[in-house]
């Protein structure tokens, strides 16, 4: 179960990538757009915002995401619905279809690329970001704690996931083979964040959200978790001399031109 009001306690920072993502794309006047995982329909709104004579559909796996998406309204050209975005066939032809942040967490997805170039209108776009930070200590520390011997037992199957992202160069040449014209690019911000615990409060709206379902049910065993993960990130991550800290992210970033 996501949890939209602490996915978005860094709002903006969680928003820029799909900002740069959407000006990166370079299609006129779309008839249709698909936002595939648009959680809590931040990015559907830039993405009516950018095409307001569009049609343009959100979709979610989490009702919770979407139920957020609908609360917060938006323009009427806007809607939502919750779907599995491995299974997920729009009704026609779609002009940009746009993903922010969701692929990582589908297996095997670099197979479903052909089929989603293959619904989109001949001068379209297909769009997509993903994270490709999983080495960086705030996950390596997640997945060390998850296996240490006081949490293997309930954990450990949290420890074995593994999120699913390849290189660049995969996703230009699995485009390329399917045959769109990619641009794919890396980035790494450098998020300044500010508050008590930022890091922790980062990944309780992203990584940790397994940790937290899996311990849902023993308020104490959660407390001591986070009590002990968030001092292993308060050092690997150490607030600056201005009080704000600097988390590296890295990101994958492709637009594959289509027709």
């Amino acid at each position: 179960m996501w949890d939209p009001q602490t996915y978005l306690t860094y709002a903006d920072e969680r928003t820029r990538p799909a900002r740069d993502l959407l000006a990166a794309i370079d299609v006129d006047d779309p008839r249709s757009v698909v936002d595939l995982g648009c959680g809590t329909g931040t990015s559907t709104r830039l993405l009516a915002r950018r095409w307001p004579a569009a049609d343009v559909l959100g979709t979610d796996s989490s009702p919770e995401m979407i139920d957020a998406a609908r609360e917060e309204g938006g323009p009427p050209t806007v809607r939502y619905a919750v779907a599995d975005a491995a299974a997920w066939h729009p009704d026609g032809p779609v002009d940009v279809w746009f993903s922010n942040a969701m692929l990582q967490w589908l297996p095997g997805h670099l197979g479903l690329l052909p089929r989603w170039l293959a619904g989109i209108r001949p001068g379209g776009a297909l769009a997509f970001q993903v994270p490709a930070n999983f080495d960086a200590p705030h996950h390596v520390l997640l997945r060390e704690f998850a296996e240490a011997p006081g949490w293997r037992d309930r954990l450990g199957h949290i420890s074995n996931r593994r999120e699913h992202v390849h290189a660049p160069a995969e996703y230009a040449d699995a485009l390329a083979g399917a045959g769109a014209r990619p641009d794919v690019w890396e980035t790494t911000y450098l998020h300044r964040l500010a508050g008590a615990d930022p890091v922790l409060t980062w990944t309780s709206g992203t990584a940790l959200r397994p940790v937290l379902a899996a311990l849902a049910d023993d308020p104490g065993a959660t407390e001591a978790f986070l009590a002990e993960y968030g001092a292993a990130l308060r050092a690997a991550y150490p607030v600056g001399q201005d009080g704000v800290t600097t988390f590296p992210f890295r990101r994958i970033f492709a637009v594959a031109a289509v027709g």
